[in-house]
């Protein structure tokens, strides 16, 4: 088991960061990739889950323990692979999922990209009542619940733009179109370019 790589942050994609440590580069598979965008040619730690399986070896990355906790528990979950729960915690708001997942709001599970219904319902079938015990620093069952921001997708979506080098004037031209649907993190950034190169 890999617990954490710390390095160089040489090279950011759209599913992974490239860490170079002492002359060997791994790669590794985020939830959100262009969080990282401040951080190239910097030193950064990342901790790690190592996934092994049959037809795929993969490092997955974190920015905290408790979001790789969370991450190695919806893989247990039956019709959550990696790609699905690697969706769920690009928010960056893990406390956000834990919230829904003990208040079982199916609503904001299912926005999620691959999570219907049934997945929803077998999320909160599976980890209700289990997820504070590995973090309890992070979610605290006797502390007031956080509010879910309304639309952190859009939100988060356009921070990656942002990142990515889109101004401020750019954004808000784009930003009425983009209220208009509910999407993924990554929906948003496909609509948000397209309508943009269309501008």
């Amino acid at each position: 088991m890999i617990e954490y790589v710390r390095g160089k942050l040489v090279d950011i994609e759209t599913q992974y960061i490239v860490v170079d440590h002492h002359g060997l580069a791994y790669q590794i598979f985020c939830p959100n990739p262009y969080t990282y965008q401040k951080n190239v040619e910097q030193d950064v730690l990342i901790y790690t889950y190592h996934y092994v399986r049959e037809d795929l070896v993969r490092l997955f990355g974190f920015k905290s323990k408790e979001e790789r906790a969370l991450f190695e528990k919806l893989l247990n979950v039956s019709g959550i692979g990696p790609k699905g729960a690697l969706a769920i915690l690009a928010t960056g708001q893990p406390e956000h999922v834990v919230h829904a997942i003990e208040e079982e709001d199916e609503a904001y599970l299912v926005k999620f990209p691959g999570v219907g219904k049934k997945t929803a319902r077998q999320i909160i079938l599976d980890l209700k009542g289990k997820l504070d015990d590995f973090a309890p620093s992070l979610f605290k069952r006797d502390t007031v619940a956080l509010p879910l921001k309304e639309n952190e997708f859009l939100e988060e979506a356009l921070e990656a733009l942002r990142a990515l080098g889109y101004v401020e004037k750019e954004l808000k031209k784009v930003r009425p179109q983009l209220e208009e649907e509910e999407m993924s993190i990554d929906g948003y950034i496909k609509k948000a370019l397209k309508l943009m190169l269309k501008a």
